[in-house]
């Protein structure tokens, strides 16, 4: 099946969606003159169907439902490269993550394996305050339906501490999960 791209200016439900992208990402995308910097020092654009370039100008053309269904955002390690290299200051990794929030809110997600890891890492960072790689492979497994996979590498990653049976709970858990709570509360807003 053939992609058909929408030519014509953003609607006003795309131009509202993007106001509020660029206000959550803290960005503003109009200041992206395409130089290519970010896309070019990124260390996983080799993969990406759109580099991040391409996903700023896809959302300067007001085809935010591409942006959303972009694989790109969920394969972005936000690794900050982008922005850092951006000489007009344009936030690109907060952007990335801005655009995940909101193809999870709208149910686009490219992956559902990304999303359960994501949501594993996130409720083993709630509870014991620290990743704890043991458990989000567990949980990200039977989630998955994948039981066994990776399990030869288990035993000599514990044998040389690389991973642990149980977790480690740090002090402070409770401001940990207040965090969490408040971030909860700013979605719902």
């Amino acid at each position: 099946m053939q992609k058909v791209a929408r030519i014509g200016p953003p609607t006003e439900e795309e131009n509202r969606l993007l106001s509020q992208l660029e206000k959550e990402a803290g960005t503003d995308i109009k200041l992206c003159y395409q130089c290519g910097k970010c896309s070019a020092g990124c260390p996983v654009g080799f993969a990406m169907d759109y580099t991040p370039r391409q996903v700023i100008r896809l959302l300067q053309l007001g085809l935010v439902d591409e942006a959303l269904s972009a694989e790109s955002i969920w394969l972005c390690a936000t690794c900050e490269t982008c922005s850092e290299r951006c000489p007009r200051g344009v936030d690109i990794a907060s952007l990335m993550d801005t655009l995940r929030r909101e193809a999870l809110r709208r149910g686009k997600i490219t992956d559902k394996k990304v999303a359960l890891f994501n949501k594993a890492f996130l409720d083993t960072v709630k509870k014991y305050g620290r990743s704890y790689e043991t458990g989000i492979l567990l949980y990200h497994n039977l989630a998955t339906r994948q039981l066994f996979k990776d399990a030869e590498l288990g035993l000599p990653m514990m044998k040389r501490g690389k991973v642990h049976p149980f977790p480690e709970k740090i002090k402070g858990r409770d401001k940990i999960q207040q965090i969490f709570k408040r971030a909860e509360e700013i979605g719902r807003e």
